[in-house]
Formats: structure tokens, sequence, C-alpha cells
């Protein structure tokens, strides 16, 4: 009498084992794929040479902080005002939109970006400001839509990259990017789990057609100021 309820339990038990494990397994089998998806459909937009990166009339520079949070240096900071710089200066593009998070009058990353760029000679006439670029997705939907842009040449690092070249792919952008130097591993592991997360949240904000509201907001690019 006892066995066909212990074999009940036991079935039970193995169709709530399969369920948690699914609940497990489903949503790091999404990330992974989210990812691959990402990094494979931006591979061919994204270029390590600066001899080998084509021209763009304007650069679209994303922000990050210049301190970390032991009020150190940025070196992501850094070095994608560094390559910024350099594709100004060596012609390969005329313009750079800094764009970045200044949600407070207390922090605004794309005044800092302006001033580290004026710092490395560029002109400030040269130089566009973007503070409502919240986000990776806002900073691009932001330059094609506020600031007219429908090519661009994006500088980040290669794992920041591939996530907004594919945003701006998504959004019928004809871009290239250019990779700033990375930081060193060790260095940067919270930065990279992050971005794991943000790949694969670009697919929920597609899924839900999120777009930052412009508001009817227009700059033009290279005009008289």
């Amino acid at each position: 009498m006892g066995k066909p309820k212990n074999k009940a339990k036991r079935s039970i038990f193995r169709k709530l084992l399969i369920f948690l494990e699914m609940l497990i397994l489903l949503p790091l089998l999404l990330l992974i794929i989210s990812n691959q998806v990402i990094r494979f459909s931006a591979e061919s937009h994204l270029y390590d040479s600066f001899e080998e990166i084509p021209h763009n009339r304007v650069g679209l520079v994303l922000g990050t902080s210049p301190r970390i949070r032991n009020g150190g240096p940025n070196p992501y900071f850094n070095n994608r005002m560094e390559a910024a710089a350099r594709l100004y200066h060596g012609g390969k593009v005329s313009y750079l939109l800094v764009s970045g998070d200044n949600r407070t009058r207390y922090y605004n990353e794309p005044e800092y970006m302006r001033r580290a760029l004026i710092a490395l000679d560029v002109p400030q006439e040269a130089i566009y400001v973007d503070n409502a670029g919240l986000r990776t997705l806002d900073s691009v939907w932001r330059a094609k839509e506020v600031f007219g842009q429908q090519s661009l040449t994006i500088i980040s690092q290669r794992f920041h990259n591939q996530r907004a070249v594919f945003i701006a792919k998504q959004n019928g952008l004809d871009v290239v990017a250019y990779n700033a130097a990375d930081v060193p591993q060790g260095h940067n592991d919270k930065t990279r789990i992050r971005e794991w997360f943000a790949k694969a949240n670009v697919f929920l904000d597609m899924a839900m057609h999120r777009n930052p509201d412009t508001d009817d907001e227009r700059v033009e690019i290279g005009s008289t100021r």
C-alpha cells in the first residue's frame, strides 16, 4: 500500500527538481545567447586599427565617470578621451559628440569629457554636448533623433562598443566603432559582469519598445554657434 504513494512522491519530487533546474538554466541560457548574438553581429563594425577605420563626420563618445569609487582616475574614461582625441587629430572625425549622465548638477559626465578633450587640444567648437545620455540606448537614440546623425563613429571600449553598435544598427544607423584601450583584467571584473546583463537587457528594451522621449529637441552639428 505504501509503494504507490512513495512512487508518486518521487515523481512529484523529480518534476519539482526539473522545474527548479529550468528556472535556473533558462535565464542563464538566454543571458549567454543574447551576449553572443550582440558580439557576433557587431564584430565586423569594430576597429582596433586607427589606420583602417573609415572617416565619419561625427564621433559619438560614450560617457563614464572620470573617477572610480576610491577617488582615483578612471582608466576607462582616460582611454576613451585619448581615443576620441586621436580620431579627431588624425582626421577620422570632424566633430565629437560627448554623451553621458548629467541627471544632477553635482555629476556631469559630458562636461568632464568636454574638459578632458580640450586638455587634449581638441578645439571647443568641435565638441558637442549631450547631457541626457543616461544610458547607451539614450546616447545612440539621441545622436540620431536630436543631433540628426545617420552615420557615426562610436568611441568606447570593445565590450561596450559591441552593445552600442548593435543598438545603433537596430535603430537604422550606419555605424562603425573605434575600440579605446581596455583596462587590464582584474581591474574591471565588476564592469564586465554588469556588461553581460546590460547586453541581455538590450533585448528587453527592444521587446518593450523603450526609447527616450526627445521632446522635439534638435541640435545641428557643424552649424555656426
